[in-house]
């Protein structure tokens, strides 16, 4: 038995992990607002030249991480 404190933790395998799934959530979130954007383009219930708030919540089970992200997404320059 290890210490309190030791662990197994392989930080590299974490690391990686997380950039996975970062990675997943990063394309998924980017197909996800790309469509319904173009949708409510092309049913004229978006002009196209709005600036649309999104947030971003994370929580991480097992610890005290759990914060949002609030930001704006520019539809036109």
């Amino acid at each position: 038995m290890k210490p309190k404190g030791q662990s197994r933790m392989d930080k590299d395998e974490l690391n990686i992990n997380i950039r996975k799934f970062l990675k997943k959530l990063g394309i998924k979130s980017q197909r996800e607002m790309e469509e319904a954007i173009t949708k409510a383009v092309e049913l004229g219930d978006l002009e196209g030249n709005e600036r649309l708030r999104v947030t971003a919540h994370v929580a991480l089970e097992g610890t005290d991480v759990d914060f949002t992200i609030n930001e704006e997404i520019s539809l036109a320059k």
